[in-house]
């Protein structure tokens, strides 16, 4: 019985504990965009640019 004595007042600081992140979460925009952070690993990246093709007229060696 006597260990209701230490587990009831730790049981209400965790229970504080918890309910001070919620609204320090709420306060700080935490759960504003719920939906995009699940759908970005499912985007494609963005295309790398590739260089431009040469002229054929232009092999890179010189032609005297």
């Amino acid at each position: 019985m006597n260990i209701l004595l230490v587990l009831i007042p730790v049981t209400l600081l965790v229970v504080i504990v918890a309910v001070w992140l919620f609204f320090w979460a709420v306060n700080h925009q935490q759960f504003d965009d719920l939906d995009s952070p699940s759908v970005l690993p499912l985007m494609d990246d963005p295309a790398p640019e590739e260089p431009a093709p040469e002229s054929p007229g232009e092999t890179g060696r010189s032609t005297r």
